[in-house]
């Protein structure tokens, strides 16, 4: 059995972990809509205040945080364990925005309907060695509907912004390869991991992409990191835990943990193998030693 050490707690469903190199985590809180600095000791600081719903983070070339915001969510508490719930009356609209750490400055780098996209629910967000970034649009749940979205490529200059892959069956967690010839995207309600073979900097040979892996059972994916190695570590919601898929589509471990909504992982320490996880429903940062080194970021 993993052991785990609370990071901190009290925190209103975290997600988008950024491990930083002086030992600190950045993430998100989607309840709050606030950026929170988490320092080693568990001391908790703002960065920023984007309100809405901030999802993925990513540190980009110029050393300021990019992050996918939602628009937000409904929420449902029950037992001190917190449950998003479709699209909220006060529905902000997604977008991705562009903070700067030290100031806390919050800056809209593109909204819904720049560049002809539709941009509903933004989720999750990872950097190539190019300077751009993919992005996976979740959308949103509604009565009786639910949003048909895609994965897109931007440029962090502001300059650019395409939806690559079209349609995509609610995609939440997205990474890369080691070598940057593959994209990872997790589905959530079909609990797929799908890959794409990338053939130019925000482009795919094809967009139907190929199915890698899905569980039995009644299980969600959610976001993922990616090992130095290339094994792929997706949040499995309903199963509690992190499934560790290899770049061939086989099961490699499972990591249980005890939150149902267990959402993401990133990596830290000198060698890599720190691993941050956010168990979102009862609103902690947890950390253990990894097996395995996680893959070093682009910037």
């Amino acid at each position: 059995m993993t052991e785990f050490t609370t990071v901190a707690s009290g925190l209103r469903f975290p997600e988008g972990p950024v491990a930083m190199p002086d030992g600190s985590v950045i993430l998100v809180e989607i309840e709050a809509g606030r950026i929170t600095r988490i320092a080693p000791d568990g001391i908790k600081s703002t960065v920023a205040e984007p309100g809405g719903g901030p999802n993925g983070l990513a540190l980009g070339p110029d050393g300021k945080l990019y992050c996918c915001n939602n628009g937000g969510f409904a929420w449902r508490e029950t037992n001190g364990f917190l449950t998003p719930h479709g699209q909220p009356h006060d529905y902000s609209g997604g977008r991705i925005e562009r903070i700067d750490i030290a100031t806390g400055t919050v800056e809209i780098l593109y909204k819904d309907g720049d560049f002809g996209c539709s941009l509903r629910g933004p989720n999750d967000i990872v950097f190539d060695s190019h300077g751009g970034f993919w992005f996976t649009d979740h959308g949103k749940s509604r009565d009786r509907e639910r949003d048909i979205t895609g994965i897109f490529y931007a440029k962090a200059d502001g300059s650019h912004l395409e939806e690559v892959i079209f349609p995509s069956e609610n995609p939440n967690g997205i990474g890369l390869s080691p070598d940057g010839k593959r994209l990872y995207a997790a589905e959530t309600f079909t609990c797929r991991l799908m890959a794409f073979d990338i053939v130019a900097p925000g482009k795919v040979g094809s967009a139907s992409g190929t199915p890698l892996y899905r569980p039995a059972g009644y299980k969600f994916f959610d976001s993922l990191g990616v090992e130095a190695c290339g094994n792929i570590c997706v949040a499995t919601i309903g199963e509690c835990g992190i499934s560790v898929i290899s770049p061939a589509g086989e099961l490699v471990e499972f990591v249980a943990t005890d939150d149902v909504f267990t959402t993401n992982i990133c990596w830290g320490g000198a060698d890599g193998m720190d691993a941050y996880i956010t168990c979102s429903g009862s609103g902690r940062l947890v950390k253990t030693r990894w097996k395995r080194p996680g893959l070093k970021l682009a910037f």
